[in-house]
């Protein structure tokens, strides 16, 4: 019987998750997301990658329309309400996070974040859309690409 060598391959999540990353975009759904994440980071003693996706929008920047002003807006703000959060529970419970904005679509920017942060899991909340039960939501597009383990917070 011949002993097996360990793989030198790196494996994602083999103890648990050690970054778990989370989209948000300011929905109330993704906000939820954005709270089981930290709890799931707390009790995994992770580090908790808090990703927003700004969009893309060539068709507005076009007609002049200041895109970049309002989504840099959208990501300050959602990152003083992390702050807040995090500060109401430090000494309770604290989590290890880092803020990150990355361009484009949702899911090839959550797609991107994953991949440079080394993500073991990704949690987002569940579209609030209706017209995405019948295209697939970001959440979904996640799932088929088994890359990671999602979690979709409803």
């Amino acid at each position: 019987m011949t002993e097996q060598q360990p793989s030198q391959r790196f494996e994602r999540g083999t103890d648990g998750p050690k970054v778990i990353v989370v989209g948000v975009d300011g929905s109330d759904s993704s906000l939820r997301a954005a709270s089981y994440a930290g709890g799931l980071a707390r009790r995994q003693h992770a580090l908790l990658a808090v990703v927003y996706v700004q969009p893309v929008m060539a068709a507005g920047a076009a007609l002049g329309v200041p895109i970049a002003d309002t989504t840099d807006e959208i990501a300050e703000s959602l990152v003083a309400q992390i702050r807040y959060a995090a500060e109401q529970v430090k000494g309770i419970f604290d989590v290890r996070w880092e803020f990150h904005t990355f361009r484009g679509d949702p899911y090839n920017g959550l797609v991107s974040a994953a991949d440079q942060l080394k993500a073991d899991a990704v949690v987002v909340g569940a579209s609030e859309q209706a017209g995405h039960r019948i295209v697939g939501s970001v959440a979904i597009r996640l799932v088929k690409a088994g890359r990671w383990p999602v979690t979709v917070v409803p």
